[in-house]
C-alpha cells in the first residue's frame, strides 16, 4: 500500500500565521516548541527566516514520550550544529523552571541596549510559537503556574494571540500552532499525521494507522529504542511478521467486527497517548 498523502492548511492557519508575522517585531525572543518524538519535522522551514536576528531558545517538549538514552543522543546532536535544546514535560512541569531563567537571559541583551540608550528595563516579551498540538499551551500554563490558557492534547485549540504576565520579568504571546503552506516532504507530514501534530488536515485514518505499523516495525528491526513485543502486548498479534495493513486487518477481525476504521483510530489514539510506550519516530542522523 502507499502512503497515504496528508493534505492541509486550513483558513485559521493561514489567519494565524498572518497574526504571528505582525506580532513578532513587537517580541525579544522566541520559544520554539517541537515534539520529542519527532523534533526535525516539528521545526517550520520559515521560522528562521521570520526571526531574523531575534533570540531562539529551542524548546523539546513531551521529553516523557521518548527514551532517555535518546535525549542524551538528540542533546548531543543539536549542541554540534550549536542550538541548546531545553528538554520538557508540560504536563508534568520538567524542565520548565530552567527554560523560564533560558527566556529571561536570553531577554537581557535587550534590555542592556535599552538601558545603555538612556531608557528603563522593561518586562521581556517572548512568543511561544511551533506547529498545532507541540503542547505550547500546556508550557505556559506551566511556566505561570496556573491555568491561564486552554491546554489539551489535540490540535487547533488555541486559535488566537494572547498575552500572558509571567511575574514582573516576562510576558509570554500564546500564538496558535502554526504549519508551512505547502511540506513536500511526505515522510515528515506522515509523521505529523501520527503524532497529530497537524491541526485539520486531510488524510485517511486507515492508511495512516497502516503507515504507522510499518514504521514502528521498521524501528524495531533498525533500532534498539523499540520493544520487539510492543504491539504484541498492546494488540495481542505477534508483530515484525505482517505489513501494516495485514496486521491492522487481523487485529481490527480479532478485536473489532473486522471494522478496520474503529481499529485504526484506537491505535493513531493509543500511539498519540503514550499506551504503546515511548516511541521516537526521528532519530538524529
Amino acid at each position: 500500500m502507499t502512503s497515504p498523502p496528508i493534505q492541509w492548511y486550513p483558513g485559521h492557519i493561514a489567519k494565524a500565521e498572518r497574526q504571528l508575522f505582525n506580532n513578532l517585531k513587537r517580541v525579544d525572543v522566541a520559544l520554539e516548541v517541537r515534539d520529542a518524538r519527532i523534533p526535525l519535522a516539528t521545526h517550520h522551514p520559515h521560522l528562521d527566516r521570520w526571526l531574523g536576528d531575534k533570540a531562539k531558545v529551542l524548546v523539546i517538549n513531551r521529553v516523557d514520550m521518548i527514551p532517555p538514552e535518546l535525549r542524551v543522543q538528540w542533546e548531543a546532536w543539536f549542541r554540534e550544529r550549536g542550538e541548546t535544546p531545553y528538554f520538557t514535560d508540560a504536563q508534568r512541569g520538567i524542565g520548565v523552571k530552567t527554560l523560564a531563567q533560558a527566556a529571561q537571559a536570553a531577554g537581557r541583551a535587550m534590555n542592556q541596549r535599552r538601558v545603555s540608550r538612556g531608557m528603563k528595563p522593561r518586562a521581556v516579551r517572548a512568543v511561544v510559537l511551533g506547529f498545532p498540538n507541540v503542547g505550547k499551551s500546556a508550557l505556559i500554563n506551566r511556566l505561570v503556574n496556573r491555568r491561564v490558557v486552554a491546554s489539551a492534547r489535540r490540535a487547533g485549540v488555541t486559535r488566537q494571540l494572547r498575552w500572558v504576565r509571567l511575574g514582573q520579568d516576562l510576558d509570554l504571546l500564546d500564538a496558535p500552532g502554526v504549519l508551512p503552506a505547502k511540506l513536500n516532504n511526505q515522510a515528515a507530514a506522515l509523521n505529523l499525521a501520527f503524532c497529530d501534530d497537524i491541526g485539520e488536515a486531510a488524510y485517511d485514518n486507515q492508511r495512516v494507522a497502516a503507515a504507522l505499523l510499518d514504521q514502528v516495525q521498521r524501528l524495531q528491526r533498525e533500532t534498539p529504542f523499540i520493544p520487539p513485543d510492543v504491539l504484541q502486548r498492546r494488540y495481542g498479534i505477534a508483530d515484525q511478521t505482517h505489513t501494516g495493513e495485514d496486521y491492522l486487518a487481523q487485529w481490527a477481525e480479532a478485536s473489532y467486527q473486522d471494522d478496520r476504521e474503529r481499529a485504526a483510530c484506537q491505535l493513531l489514539n493509543d500511539f498519540r497517548k503514550g499506551l504503546l510506550g515511548a516511541i521516537p519516530l526521528e532519530l538524529p542522523d
